[in-house]
């Protein structure tokens, strides 16, 4: 009933820029805070930018000044527009959404996480 979809990623030389989407849909009713975390092999889940429904920001030490996180709230996506990439930014991105939605024909509220599948991003020396 709920679907967070993630798009963008890829491959870059360092010092490039990608942008990474993240869209709730389905029975949608509101999306509070969302967030981006990474993990690159062998090491935790790291998070990234998180963006609340009022559009306050706070971002990971290591992508400070470089990532911006953003929302369009119309159309229940976040965006992060990644610039200067790095070789240690190299992970697979997940986005995170905590989403008011509809169930049981649209009688019934629940509020909980849900989480995108995940996209690689290389960023090669």
């Amino acid at each position: 009933q709920v679907q967070l979809v993630q798009s963008g990623g890829g491959s870059v030389q360092a010092g490039g820029s990608l942008r990474l989407s993240c869209a709730a849909s389905g029975t949608v009713i509101s999306v509070n805070t969302m967030a981006w975390y990474r993990q690159a092999p062998g090491k935790q889940r790291e998070l990234v930018a998180t963006i609340t429904s009022d559009g306050d920001t706070v971002y990971g030490d290591s992508v400070k000044g470089r990532f911006t996180i953003s929302r369009d709230y119309a159309k229940n996506t976040a965006y992060l527009e990644m610039n200067s990439l790095r070789p240690e930014d190299t992970a697979v991105y997940s986005c995170n959404a905590e989403i008011l939605y509809y169930y049981g024909q649209y009688t019934n509220r629940q509020l909980r996480p849900y989480w995108s599948r995940g996209t690689q991003v290389t960023v090669a020396s």
